[in-house]
């Protein structure tokens, strides 16, 4: 789905109750739990959880006038989507997700490279996303960022 919003709340007025509901619970979860120096924005037409400028001043390697993003929270057509982009840069972070999710969801864990797909808006595993949260600070994130994913200059 395709929202246009200039704020988090514009972007959560926009959808329809029951994903107003869920879409505001993990946002709570991601603000109360996401280390210091993350900063919250419409990132890519969706709510973007990044590493400011004023931290990062290298920006994102793709344009540069980007902040570093880190996760993003879409409602999507038939999902509730949550990237995070350290899942995908840190094997051991993932693995753990992996094998923490089933311990708190009762569906099957449906997820692409940095994307977990949340169907059922009544089996969120709210717990488990503050856990992932907690999990990479900015430092971390930068370092991450700055050893596996961002290109090597020649």
């Amino acid at each position: 789905m395709d929202y246009k919003a200039d704020s988090p709340e514009a972007y959560i007025e926009q959808l329809p109750p029951g994903r107003q509901e869920v879409v505001s619970k993990i946002r709570k979860t991601i603000l109360d739990n996401l280390p210091e120096g993350f900063h919250e924005q419409i990132n890519y037409g969706m709510l973007g959880y990044v590493v400011p400028h004023s931290i990062y001043p290298n920006g994102y390697h793709c344009d540069p006038k980007l902040p570093l993003p880190f996760m993003n929270l879409a409602s999507q057509k038939n999902f509730v989507a949550l990237y995070h982009s350290g899942i995908y840069a840190d094997p051991d972070l993932y693995d753990w997700f992996v094998n923490e999710y089933p311990k708190h969801c009762k569906r099957k864990l449906d997820m692409g490279k940095s994307c977990i797909r949340l169907r059922s808006m009544t089996d969120i595993p709210y717990a488990l996303i503050a856990e992932l949260c907690r999990k990479m600070t900015v430092t971390d994130w930068i370092q991450r960022y700055e050893n596996t994913t961002k290109p090597k200059n020649k």
